[in-house]
């Protein structure tokens, strides 16, 4: 979780900083600093989560590269299937 606030941070800065330069409103700016990043760190979490199954599934399956990749398209369904169900839930 600390590589991705620290991945957070640097991204607001940089969001910050391009957005500023590009429209010189420090209101703008701070608009993409928070919004842009932030779904990008959310994305980001994701991916990593998702990555680590793919790595898992691919280590288990060695070389047979068709029965992997069906049990890697079932496990990020599932994931994604958790993921929106567990969303759903807090909503609620």
């Amino acid at each position: 979780m600390i590589k991705t606030i620290t991945f957070a941070v640097m991204h607001f800065s940089i969001a910050f900083t391009v957005a500023y330069l590009i429209t010189g409103s420090f209101i703008v700016g701070g608009l993409v600093a928070i919004v842009e990043p932030a779904i990008n760190t959310v994305a980001f979490y994701f991916h990593e989560v998702f990555w680590n199954k793919f790595q898992k599934l691919k280590e288990a399956k060695g070389s047979n590269a068709q029965s992997f990749y069906s049990d890697a398209e079932a496990a990020i369904t599932k994931t994604f299937q958790s993921a929106g169900e567990s969303y759903a839930l807090r909503s609620m």
